[in-house]
């Protein structure tokens, strides 16, 4: 009974495993496909944040379908002393979409 449990264990880990992998493959697809849709590079989509809030340093970014603009944007956060933003960036035509303060030190 107890190779019973430990093999039904092991089945169940190579499983979660294996769904975990798959999910990570779809979401790393998802964003290469979107990138062959922006018009805009990631590293000019960076220039532009960073002159929209001059001083910050970018924490976390990603390109995403969102409504606003083209639909397809470069959302980064970035932070400036120990305030964060969110700063969108159009991937179509690179015009400025959002720049707000977030969390506690939002308005």
């Amino acid at each position: 009974m107890q190779q019973r449990n430990k093999t039904a264990f092991l089945f169940a880990s190579a499983l979660a495993l294996g769904l975990a992998g798959a999910a990570g493959s779809a979401y790393a697809m998802d964003s290469s496909q979107y990138t062959k849709e922006a018009k805009v590079t990631l590293d000019e989509a960076r220039a532009i944040a960073l002159k929209a809030l001059p001083g910050a340093t970018i924490t976390d970014q990603e390109l995403e379908k969102e409504k606003g603009g083209s639909g397809l944007r470069y959302s980064f956060d970035l932070k400036v002393g120990q305030t964060e933003h969110e700063v969108g960036v159009d991937a179509q035509t690179g015009a400025v979409l959002e720049n707000s303060v977030e969390g506690a030190n939002a308005d």
